[in-house]
């Protein structure tokens, strides 16, 4: 089939990389975010997805909105049998949505339909689940909400960060996606509706979300600094300044701290939970780079009983 790929993040490279070395699928051309600043001078970076494909010499669309005239009469030109997305990051109007004679097949990261929206991997860390996995489905005007034509399941490790997961589901989603497109091009696979049982939302998480609560039970701290791993950053406040907490460590015989209060040892730092202690084991200072936690608490000299703010 004649396939126009829409991503934005690097997450969505394995995919396209995939479906390029696809001997029965031909991507004629890409559609992605446009370029974004990065970097200390705000320079404007085209995306990962954008980047892979003038590698590859495959043509760039860069619609500021898919509903762009210009945007919708080129797709028309090109004529796509299909549109595969991974996380492209723009609603798609029902007048695209039309265009290709197969629609637009997303891969989105989760047993759909569990966590429909922008961070479903995320929310599924912090909810605890032991397993998620990824599913392709024909987008509607819906929410995620359109029929599922395959799945694959990925168990959740008790230390994956929503990088960690989110990586290994990039790489085996690019599987499932490009056997989706095989799938409907030999007509061996038809889209089931989604169960209207079951459903829950995983809307972006913002940086005021990723807060740590030090009365919550240290399980749920632990998910949270695992849930926002690597962004937004799970974050407390020490002595007026925000400290990111990159990564801890339940420490299940260590009761004796009050929730956010702090101690020190010569190799550790410890600080309470509404159960039990966690370590600190990474931070990152505002304005500096990612340490350990002990070594920034040698650094700040923390006083007897000392906490975080609430």
């Amino acid at each position: 089939m004649r396939l126009v790929f829409a991503g934005t993040p690097e997450v969505a490279v394995p995919a396209l990389d995939a479906l390029i070395a696809s001997d029965r699928h031909e991507v004629v051309a890409v559609v992605t975010r446009p370029d974004a600043p990065a970097g200390r001078g705000r320079r404007l970076v085209a995306s990962p997805v954008a980047q892979r494909a003038e590698e590859a010499g495959i043509e760039v669309l860069k619609p500021v909105k898919p509903r762009d005239a210009d945007f919708l009469a080129r797709l028309r030109e090109i004529g796509p049998d299909c549109c595969p997305v991974v996380a492209y990051g723009a609603l798609l109007p029902k007048v695209a949505l039309d265009i290709p004679v197969h629609g637009w097949v997303n891969l989105h990261f989760s047993l759909l339909p569990s966590w429909r929206g922008a961070a479903p991997v995320q929310h599924a860390v912090l909810a605890g689940d032991e397993m998620t996995g990824a599913s392709t489905f024909l987008i509607e005007e819906g929410l995620d909400s359109g029929p599922v034509y395959g799945v694959l399941t990925e168990q959740v490790r008790p230390t994956d960060t929503s990088g960690d997961l989110l990586t290994r589901l990039a790489f085996a989603g690019s599987g499932l996606l490009a056997a989706t497109m095989d799938g409907i091009e030999d007509g061996t696979l038809r889209p089931v509706p989604q169960s209207a049982d079951d459903v829950s939302l995983a809307p972006k998480i913002a940086v005021e979300d990723a807060r740590l609560d030090w009365t919550a039970p240290g399980l749920r701290v632990d998910r949270v600094v695992r849930g926002c791993a690597p962004a937004p950053g799970a974050w407390t406040v020490f002595r007026g300044e925000r400290l990111k907490v990159m990564s801890v460590r339940l420490v299940t015989e260590r009761t004796d701290l009050a929730p956010a209060e702090l101690a020190a040892t010569k190799n550790a730092v410890y600080v309470g939970t509404g159960s039990h202690a966690v370590e600190l084991l990474w931070v990152q200072p505002q304005g500096k780079k990612p340490m350990p936690g002990a070594d920034w608490a040698r650094g700040v000299r923390i006083a007897a009983q000392e906490s975080f703010e609430a």
